[in-house]
């Protein structure tokens, strides 16, 4: 794999914007549930950094939990349409007031798919909330309640989003350089 810097043509979103976005969606979410018992779930693994700076922000109790959902073929950078559930939640979310917290919602196949499917556990609530959002791209209505940035239609990586699964430790969102970057074959 290509050192990032290689394939790098701008930083979207550097990493001070990010947190401070973070930290806003925090406080707005602690205000909106004053009472805590909040349950966030975090599709992996995009979601993942998003997530663990998003959970520091907000300031009401709240629990976590994981699942795993893939539309994408391997190595491909368009969805399939399809979602399938490759690892499932380990609570039961009956009665919780659940919010989804992804990476990017994109074409929302995927998210509409997850929602579909949570909304027949019976949660009390359930809610999204999004670092990215690129609405040029939707082909599904995903309705998102909390939203980091809305950005154009450029292929992403950083803070969680991975180029062939490398680079998502980066602070910052990045645009990939198209003419200099190769898919793995």
């Amino acid at each position: 794999m290509q050192n990032y810097q290689d394939l790098l043509s701008e930083i979207l979103i550097d990493s001070e914007k990010l947190q401070a976005r973070v930290k806003e969606l925090g406080a707005q979410i602690s205000a909106d549930y004053p009472d805590g018992d909040l349950l966030l779930i975090c599709i992996l693994r995009g979601g993942v950094p998003f997530m663990v700076d998003l959970s520091r922000s907000i300031t009401v109790p709240h629990k976590m939990d994981f699942m795993a959902v893939s539309s994408y073929g391997v190595g491909a950078r368009e969805s399939t349409g399809s979602a399938r559930v490759t690892l499932d939640l380990q609570m039961d979310i009956r009665g919780m007031q659940v919010l989804l917290v992804e990476d990017i919602v994109d074409s929302g196949h995927t998210i509409s798919s997850v929602l579909n499917m949570l909304k027949t556990r019976n949660p009390k609530t359930l809610k999204v909330c999004a670092l990215l959002d690129k609405p040029e791209r939707r082909e599904a209505h995903v309705p998102v309640d909390y939203l980091g940035f809305t950005i154009p239609n450029k292929f992403v990586f950083g803070y969680g989003l991975d180029l062939d699964e490398y680079y998502r430790n980066l602070p910052f969102v990045g645009v990939v350089d198209l003419e200099k970057y190769q898919p793995p074959t």
